[in-house]
């Protein structure tokens, strides 16, 4: 059996209207001297999109298998994660209860207000705060103690953990998500995308070899350096070996850059800057502060010094997060 006959064991919640269109960005393109195509998923439409939607599709597929009521999910503050579970929690008839982390520090009043925190609000979800930001294990652990409060009042509460020791339910997602892109027919010789849980790299990565295809997937830190994240991905991979059948990864087949990571997670940089105002007035699209600007910072910068040879077709992953934009104007408007 494949990979994908044993995905069909794990119950899944389809939140997904249909695959998302992969586009080619002309302009863009001619600026950087390699065919960009972007695989849009920040139209992944429900709560207004992201990657986080294919991610979610099997852990509420096992929550709803388990009759649970309530869903409970930690993230940063202004988590797309957290803001598209409680989106999907309310689509199944869920209640959401989001743990928002404080992994940004130094932010003002806009970001703890507007953005995906604002979304959240409107979605209906109980809001807790989690004060560290480099916590994984505390933080699901504050949210397993959450779960067992709510045991005690009769609810059926479901957990979506942040740490690598649970089953990699949200890279499975991106396991079909990379056959999507196979059968959608489009060619391309690497691809870059966001690596920060790293449930989308590694499931996007195992999902191409799953399928024979070996071209190079570029990871773009947000969170941790490229030697931490490397390990991290590596963790999922083998994870995902176990679970699926997925093909054993080589060496080079985990490739991270962190030359846009700087000054740190959910911080602007000049590369980020530089990525947001280019896709937005050369291709009228918009790539988010936290995670897709950087992606898209890693691109360019692989693409100018040659990583990325002149001429070759760039598969780019855009993972959504839109909402933090607007979490995010002063910094964006600060010269």
């Amino acid at each position: 059996m494949t990979p994908f006959d044993l995905l069909q064991r794990h119950p899944r919640a389809v939140l997904l209207s249909g695959p998302t269109p992969v586009e080619h960005l002309v302009r863009l393109s001619q600026r950087l001297g390699v065919e960009v195509f972007v695989k849009r998923d920040d139209l992944t439409a429900l709560g207004m999109g992201g990657n986080k939607i294919r991610q979610l599709e099997f852990y509420l597929g096992d929550a709803l298998a388990k009759g649970a009521d309530t869903l409970l999910i930690t993230g940063a503050v202004q988590s797309n994660y957290a803001r598209a579970a409680a989106a999907a929690a309310a689509k199944l008839g869920l209640d959401a209860v989001v743990q928002l982390e404080e992994r940004v520090p130094g932010m003002g009043r806009t970001y703890y207000q507007s953005g995906n925190v604002l979304l959240d609000d409107l979605l209906g979800a109980r809001r807790l705060n989690f004060p560290e930001g480099e916590n994984e294990a505390g933080a699901d652990q504050a949210l397993r103690e959450e779960a067992n409060r709510l045991r005690q009042q009769g609810r059926r509460p479901y957990v979506i953990p942040l740490g690598l020791d649970n089953p990699p339910l949200g890279a499975l997602g991106y396991v079909l998500a990379a056959r999507e892109v196979v059968e959608q027919g489009v060619a391309f010789d690497c691809a870059v995308v966001g690596s920060g849980s790293g449930y989308t790299h590694a499931g996007f990565l195992c999902g191409l070899r799953a399928r024979g295809i070996r071209v190079p997937v570029h990871g773009a830190c947000v969170r941790r350096s490229a030697d931490l994240q490397r390990g991290r991905i590596a963790t999922i991979s083998r994870k995902l070996e176990t679970l699926l059948g997925c093909p054993p990864l080589g060496n080079d087949d985990v490739l991270t850059w962190d030359m846009a990571l700087a000054p740190g997670y959910g911080r602007l940089g000049p590369e980020a800057r530089e990525a947001i105002a280019l896709m937005a007035r050369c291709e009228g699209l918009f790539v988010d502060p936290v995670y897709t600007a950087k992606s898209l910072a890693v691109l360019i910068a692989l693409a100018r010094d040659g990583a990325i040879a002149k001429g070759s077709r760039v598969l780019f992953i855009h993972t959504g997060g839109l909402p933090a934009i607007f979490a995010y104007e002063p910094e964006l408007r600060a010269d």
